[in-house]
């Protein structure tokens, strides 16, 4: 998962261009979320430059868009060749947070997760503040940055997480025995 910088909080990342498709400038992105339906219904796109470049975003019309294998495969306005499409390799595909889709109840956005401190809900104690995400065939794993500086991973489960409060920014916990023995 991309960190975001605070000037970037207003955007959404939803995918993540990986090359060209094609030789009509058509450009492979790998999405992140699972409800690929939903990029049929954009119209407009802001492509963003990853970690440590001051470019502006790039504002993008979607002439059409599919899925392919897991892959959605955009056509954007003016980008008619393969050399076109190579040049946007490595770009998050951005939306503004207000043009999220709505979730179902126990649903959650990783984006809104991230930051959230982790407390243990038997003792109260914390464990660190949620920094990303990793994917490992299960259950998404939480990384969580913990109070000493250590690295937890935390299978995203309900078993598990059993309390969510994105208001609040917490997520409450009920850790398998041995788990914090395997990060440690």
């Amino acid at each position: 998962m991309a960190s975001e910088a605070p000037e970037d909080l207003n955007w959404v990342t939803i995918a993540s261009m990986v090359g060209s498709r094609g030789n009509r400038g058509e450009v492979q992105a790998v999405p992140f979320s699972d409800k690929l339906e939903r990029f049929q219904r954009l119209r407009e796109v802001c492509l963003f430059d990853v970690e440590g470049s001051n470019a502006e975003p790039q504002r993008m019309e979607i002439e059409s868009v599919w899925v392919y294998r897991g892959r959605v495969i955009f056509k954007f306005r003016g980008i008619d060749t393969i050399s076109d499409a190579e040049r946007l390799r490595g770009k998050e595909v951005r939306i503004p947070r207000a043009g999220r889709l709505p979730l179902e109840r126990g649903e959650f956005y990783q984006s809104d997760l991230v930051g959230c401190e982790v407390i243990e809900r038997a003792s109260g104690s914390p464990l660190g503040r949620v920094k990303g995400w990793q994917e490992a065939g299960g259950p998404a794993l939480l990384v969580v940055e913990g109070m000493a500086g250590e690295e937890i991973l935390i299978p995203f489960a309900s078993s598990i997480c059993v309390e969510i409060d994105v208001e609040a920014r917490q997520i409450r916990v009920e850790l398998p025995d041995g788990l914090k023995d395997l990060n440690g």
